[in-house]
């Protein structure tokens, strides 16, 4: 694997399982985050100071995940009161807390980040490889919750709380599972960044981020697996082979945007459900 392949292997890796965990708390629990960056960059801080103080990144990057896990689980607690527009503002404010804590923090670097963290030790493709398994443990989580209990409770809150809580379901344990089970991916996810750039600053966890992956989810058809996996692949190459894409990426994520809620609002999932299903009558 050439050295230009491994990188874009783990720039989709990283960016499709950020989606996916997302995807899990937004699209599959109904539970809408603005704010998902703030995990994949608790993750990523977490890794590097780990890193700097000697420690690998087979010890780092769980680590990172439990942080963001436990840092998923107390936004939860603290998004039990609010639902839809208050729960998107609230998760919202979440990711610009982060933002203020680590630019004002002179042992987290600051504006400027925390530079030299030690290299993973393992080559480019061996890298991409561990991404990769990431992703595959991302995919395997999602299917087997949407099709498990879990994921039939989780659609029952998504669809109606008061309903679901009538029904005997814990809706309050099952949310902060959601969050939990997203935030741990996210943190993963940013530890792996972390160790593969071998630096983080602050505005790498930007709002821009956190809309980014809800596009990817959005696009892809909510709480469709394979549909976010596709749009997050669609959706991180283009504007990595196509530079002229790059430039205007935010422009086309807001177009996407708005063709799939005019004319596909259950996604890249929908359309190609409805074209199976089209070819087979």
């Amino acid at each position: 694997m050439s050295a230009y392949v491994a990188n874009l292997v783990v720039i989709v890796g990283l960016n499709a399982a950020f989606a996916l965990g997302l995807n899990i708390i937004s699209g599959m629990c109904g539970q809408v985050s603005l704010g998902h960056a703030a995990f994949i960059g608790v993750g990523a801080y977490a890794a590097a100071l780990l890193a700097k103080a000697g420690f690998t990144l087979w010890l780092t990057v769980p680590v990172a995940g439990a942080v963001a896990a436990l840092l998923g689980v107390l936004v939860g607690l603290a998004a039990l009161r609010v639902r839809e527009d208050f729960l998107a503002i609230t998760t919202m404010g979440v990711g610009f807390v982060f933002l203020g804590v680590v630019r004002k923090q002179g042992w987290l670097g600051a504006e400027m980040g925390i530079s030299g963290i030690p290299e993973a030790g393992i080559p480019a493709g061996a890298f991409a490889l561990v991404v990769l398994a990431l992703v595959v443990l991302a995919v395997f989580a999602s299917l087997q919750i949407a099709r498990s209990w879990l994921g039939f409770s989780f659609a029952a809150i998504a669809d109606d709380e008061d309903v679901t809580r009538l029904l005997g379901i814990d809706v309050t344990r099952h949310k902060l599972l959601a969050f939990a089970i997203g935030t741990l991916i996210a943190g993963l996810a940013g530890g792996l960044y972390a160790h593969y750039t071998r630096f983080v600053i602050p505005d790498a966890f930007g709002f821009v981020l956190s809309i980014s992956a809800l596009s990817m989810v959005v696009i892809g058809g909510v709480g469709s697996t394979f549909g976010v996996l596709i749009a997050a692949i669609a959706l991180t190459l283009l504007p990595e082979l196509f530079r002229v894409v790059n430039d205007y990426k935010l422009a086309l994520y807001g177009a996407l945007l708005l063709a799939v809620m005019r004319f596909a609002p259950d996604g890249l999932a929908g359309v190609t459900k409805r074209v199976v299903s089209r070819g087979s009558t």
